[in-house]
């Protein structure tokens, strides 16, 4: 049914551990900061979309900013996908995001902490779909490298890859840098796991 192990790896058990890990008001409190940071550049954004949206809390927070932003995700884990569409913020679909995504362009796409987890060997299917599913805005939060570089995750191995993927967006499909920062995890008001982050603009 996937193309890879990690497709795999996310759409099972190891995917439905990581909702329970990852869903808390706190961390919800920290991702509408991390929002407000990041699209203090972007500009008349109505719709946004994100590859890999798990149980969508970075929608929610999306929608605590802009109530009438139009929302929607893609996320491979059934279970992460019921669970995002309980609250209602947005239009949840289940997929791989390395297959080629037909929807109707929207004025920002992004990933937070997925394309770290992407074979390295379909990258290029996943930029193709942020790049050529934005109107204008490509966003990424992401573990940043300057060179392709594979740690351990949790375990395993293959799984957790980081690179300069903003950098490759830049290069290959002449984006242009809008804004970027980095979100520590001893910010006192809304940490992050140490994130990288990246506004592109077509």
């Amino acid at each position: 049914m996937w193309k890879t192990e990690q497709e795999e790896f996310w759409a099972g058990d190891f995917g439905a551990e990581y909702i329970d890990r990852n869903n808390s008001e706190q961390l919800l409190y920290s991702k509408v900061g991390m929002w407000a940071k990041m699209l203090q550049s972007a500009n008349n954004v109505s719709s946004i979309r994100e590859l890999g949206c798990n149980i969508g809390l970075n929608l929610v927070a999306l929608k605590r900013l802009n109530p009438k932003l139009s929302l929607s995700g893609y996320e491979i884990n059934k279970e992460a996908v019921r669970q995002a569409n309980e609250f209602n913020v947005a239009k949840i679909k289940r997929g791989s995001i390395l297959n080629k995504i037909e929807d109707e362009a929207v004025d920002l796409t992004f990933t937070a902490g997925v394309l770290i987890h992407i074979n390295p060997n379909y990258l290029s299917n996943v930029y193709e779909n942020l790049v050529y599913g934005s109107n204008r805005y490509v966003l990424l939060a992401e573990y940043y490298n300057s060179y392709p570089t594979s740690i351990n995750y949790r375990g395993h191995t293959d799984r957790l890859f980081k690179r300069d993927f903003a950098g490759e967006l830049i290069d290959n499909y002449g984006l242009k840098l809008a804004d970027y920062g980095f979100i520590y995890k001893r910010d006192n008001w809304a940490p992050q796991d140490d994130i990288s982050w990246f506004l592109l603009e077509k």
